[in-house]
């Protein structure tokens, strides 16, 4: 049997008198690059958030690379395993890139010598080796992106929790990306990515899952949903979205 690296039953979050996510059972087998999609405000990001413990559930469990996520000596140990490049990154402006690496390598405990071969690997690799004296707030974007990239890589993780890696990231950076996940992956480690992107979650994912309104209406092998359609087909299918009309605004096409 293929042992599991996320595993969940009937994951919920509740804020207030809004459940943001709904019962969720997820099954992500390790080895697996998992797409993990949904319209805005779907439950995307606070499913994340609760299996990498930065968010407790309101009910169910979390099982992360066979740890008990609710259990505080079992989430520590799994969060060793893991790299995460949450929502809202969470870098320290105030750092350097260099700076910001030495920070993250120390935390996992691996020896200075380590942390710069790897990092001056990284940088050179996500083309921000001539940006290394620069403040962590005077990056752009997509910058702060494969920063926090290089980051969630530093310690060698089993285990790769990625929300929205490639925006705001440009085409040549994206095509790095792609290849750099695609061969950690290939090496029998997990990647969890959420992106609006599809073309992307298509190439790259060998599972999906889509979520809707904070409950998983859909989850199968790539193989498995390519026998009905495309991607986009399911999506569009699974969310409701689809309308048979042409989207238009009448008055952009008054001359």
């Amino acid at each position: 049997m293929i042992p599991t690296a996320i595993e969940t039953h009937q994951l919920t979050r509740v804020f207030g008198n809004q459940t943001a996510v709904d019962s969720v059972d997820l099954k992500v087998a390790c080895g697996t690059f998992y797409g993990f999609l949904g319209q805005n405000g779907a439950g995307k990001s606070t499913t994340i958030k609760m299996l990498t413990g930065l968010l407790s559930p309101t009910a169910g469990t979390v099982s992360v690379l066979g740890c008990n996520m609710l259990d505080h000596t079992q989430s520590l140990e799994a969060k060793k395993q893991i790299g995460v490049i949450p929502e809202n990154l969470a870098l320290f402006d105030n750092l350097t890139a260099i700076e910001y690496l030495i920070f993250i390598g120390r935390i996992h405990g691996l020896e200075r010598e380590t942390i710069r071969d790897r990092s001056d690997e990284m940088l050179h690799l996500l083309s921000l080796e001539r940006e290394t004296k620069k403040l962590v707030l005077e990056y752009s974007h997509g910058m702060r992106k494969k920063l926090s990239l290089a980051a969630a890589l530093l310690p060698n993780p089993k285990l790769l929790f990625l929300d929205e890696p490639f925006e705001g990231v440009d085409a040549v950076a994206s095509v790095t990306i792609r290849d750099l996940l695609s061969s950690f992956v290939a090496k029998g480690s997990t990647v969890f990515l959420t992106s609006h992107v599809l073309e992307i979650v298509e190439r790259l994912c060998t599972h999906v899952g889509i979520i809707q309104s904070g409950k998983l209406i859909h989850q199968s092998s790539m193989d498995e949903l390519h026998q009905s359609g495309t991607l986009e087909q399911c999506f569009l299918q699974a969310t409701g979205a689809y309308k048979n009309q042409v989207a238009k605004l009448e008055w952009l096409e008054q001359k």
